[in-house]
């Protein structure tokens, strides 16, 4: 994210898809998806609650329109608290069922699924 600034975070890809900014937006929307789901299962045993569209929160937000620093930032922060939130969550809880439609998430594989959805985006930044 360091080798970005204000314009080439803000262009998109040649072959479409979502510029570095609209990236970490995706990101910080994961991060802020993914803190609640996780506190919400440490309170109770089950979550039913439904996905987000992704497309349709990157836009509605704004993120391409943002400053790149303030992106940053933020996505940082978000982190650095998903981190503290998921250091605090008790390992009897892992076991724990998001139902998501018909599928069902455990709060384990959530947060081990966060970390490489992170990852994977991250990799592939245009």
């Amino acid at each position: 994210a360091a080798r970005y600034d204000e314009a080439s975070a803000s262009r998109p890809p040649a072959n479409g898809g979502w510029s570095a900014k609209q990236v970490v937006g995706h990101q910080i929307d994961s991060a802020g998806n993914n803190i609640q789901r996780a506190v919400r299962l440490s309170i109770d045993p089950e979550l039913r609650m439904p996905g987000y569209r992704q497309a349709e929160w990157v836009a509605v937000q704004g993120y391409q329109d943002r400053p790149w620093a303030e992106l940053l930032s933020l996505w940082q922060m978000l982190n650095l608290h998903f981190a503290q939130t998921v250091q605090r969550v008790n390992k009897a809880h892992l076991s724990r069922i998001w139902f998501l439609g018909e599928d069902r998430v455990t709060l384990g594989f959530m947060l081990e699924d966060y970390i490489a959805h992170m990852k994977h985006h991250l990799e592939r930044m245009p």
